[in-house]
């Protein structure tokens, strides 16, 4: 991956193989996790990683308190994080753009009604809302999808309302109002595709934010339910432990979520400054 001056990215690329890495593993769980992530075994509990002390080579990065492999969780955990991620993403996405395409070409009554439910929104703090959202409606991988894609789309709608007011005033949108175009042809096939990279970036800086909350929302117990293997639901069931030395059922469900966000990050960084040279996002 090169940047806007032709040279190589390094830490676009690192970005970017890892979060492919993840996203094989995650696709090719069943094929590659050497146990079943739900399977326990009272005779294997808190088993340290094979390079400590009483580790065994059958569970390479060790076992919880109920004997199941770390290892397999934080490979079926990837498979969660990523999928509710890229879901709610998409979801606030196709939400937010749609809306911020109708008020900003739009613009009168329906823009007003439109940015005032945004900015009533983005004032709620995004965390506590989304524990008020799952309290209400349950525990499931569905609802967590839905609540993010709910908890998100502002940003979107935001950012593209403000792109469309400009785009509404060049001359390919009033060539296409001359000839009777409708306003949804307009916005469908003459605004969307200028707004698509900037709601593509917008996505891959949005993934990691989503990424953590939904790892939030699993460590304090109303995100994807038990016994899934969610890293924030590892985190949450390794806390305790952790205080006797049990640093693995911890650290490394917190790694992964750290690599997976920086990855994302950096990756949106860098897709930021191809597409949006002239810094409109920032």
């Amino acid at each position: 991956m090169r940047n806007r001056f032709g040279e190589l990215d390094l830490a676009a690329t690192a970005a970017a193989l890892l979060l492919l890495l993840f996203a094989v593993l995650a696709m090719l769980a069943p094929l590659v996790a050497p146990h079943d992530p739900t399977a326990s075994s009272l005779s294997a509990r808190l088993l340290p990683p094979v390079w400590s002390e009483g580790g065994q080579s059958t569970y390479l990065l060790g076992t919880d308190q109920l004997g199941r492999d770390v290892l397999s969780r934080l490979i079926y955990g990837a498979r969660v994080s990523l999928t509710v991620g890229v879901a709610a993403v998409l979801m606030a996405g196709a939400i937010g753009t749609a809306l911020g395409i109708t008020a900003g070409y739009l613009g009168g009554f329906a823009d007003q009604i439109i940015m005032r439910v945004v900015d009533a929104w983005m004032a709620m703090p995004s965390l506590v809302f989304a524990i008020f959202l799952a309290a209400m409606v349950g525990q499931s991988a569905i609802n967590v999808v839905l609540i993010l894609g709910l908890v998100y789309w502002t940003r979107y709608a935001r950012l593209v309302r403000g792109e469309v007011l400009s785009l509404r005033e060049r001359d390919f949108v009033k060539l296409a109002v001359v000839t009777g175009a409708s306003s949804l042809r307009i916005m469908v096939r003459h605004i969307l595709p200028n707004v698509v990279n900037t709601t593509v970036v917008l996505a891959t800086l949005m993934l990691g934010v989503v990424i953590v909350t939904e790892a939030s929302l699993s460590f304090l117990g109303v995100g994807v339910p038990p016994p899934n293997p969610a890293w924030g639901l590892m985190l949450a069931d390794g806390k305790q432990a952790m205080m006797v030395g049990k640093w693995w059922l911890t650290v490394l469900p917190g790694a992964c979520i750290l690599l997976t966000v920086m990855s994302a990050s950096i990756l949106g960084d860098y897709m930021r400054d191809r597409f949006d040279p002239k810094g409109k996002m920032r």
